[in-house]
């Protein structure tokens, strides 16, 4: 059986963070929730509800993420697979066993889940998520050849792949690059259509007007930065 752990950053979601992790399927090895600097239960449900829990105290997605595999890093025993989840509930944890699938049956290097308009709950995603993740993924598809469709939070990547990544964003443009590295690496990747709700609380991204500018230029910045890189 392969060695599956989950990396959820998490701020100020003591609302979500237990039932996130209740649905997580239990052939994880282990739910490792990274509290980005809450000021709310977060850190004390997520121990409840059998998560290892982390503090990181910058504040950021990328932050977090980054610190989740540093622990990950020192472990003795390293997993095969690691798994991004959000913390809000937006995302239905049971699928990771269909997100995983294609690493397990078709030793694909990288999924990603895809929302779909199909399966996505109506309001779930803003208007700015929708047109970002389009701009994003038809600049990848313009210059890399890419099949991208999505910038969705739940994906799920083999370690030894992550590591190889050398991931260093630190705030909104994490996902982006994780997907424009995996591109320059050549590594494999196949999108899975999964369901989307709407989430337990305000977004702290997407519902800002702030954070949905300060994203947009992030990822903006990540394609640029690699379809000029040598």
């Amino acid at each position: 059986m392969k060695n599956i752990k989950v990396i959820i950053p998490a701020y100020n979601e003591e609302k979500a963070i237990g039932y996130v992790i209740q649905d997580i399927p239990s052939s994880v090895s282990e739910v490792i929730v990274i509290s980005n600097n809450s000021t709310d239960d977060t850190i004390q449900v997520a121990k409840n509800a059998g998560a290892t829990v982390l503090s990181e105290s910058r504040k950021g997605y990328g932050y977090a993420c980054l610190k989740g595999m540093e622990y990950v890093a020192q472990l003795e025993t390293k997993p095969d697979i690691i798994v991004f989840l959000d913390g809000d509930y937006s995302d239905y944890p049971e699928e990771l066993t269909q997100l995983i699938a294609p690493i397990l049956n078709d030793n694909i290097d990288f999924v990603i889940g895809a929302r779909v308009a199909r399966l996505r709950e109506k309001h779930s995603m803003t208007p700015q998520q929708v047109f970002g993740n389009w701009l994003a993924t038809t600049l990848m598809k313009t210059f890399f050849n890419a099949t991208f469709t999505d910038l969705g939070p739940f994906r799920a990547i083999k370690y030894e792949k992550l590591v190889a990544l050398q991931m260093e964003d630190k705030t909104y443009g994490w996902t982006v690059e994780m997907q424009l590295k995996v591109l320059k690496q050549k590594m494999s990747y196949v999108e899975i259509p999964v369901r989307y709700k709407n989430r337990i609380g305000v977004s702290k991204v997407s519902g800002t007007v702030k954070g949905s500018v300060m994203a947009g230029i992030k990822i903006i910045g990540w394609i640029i930065k690699y379809t000029f890189k040598k």
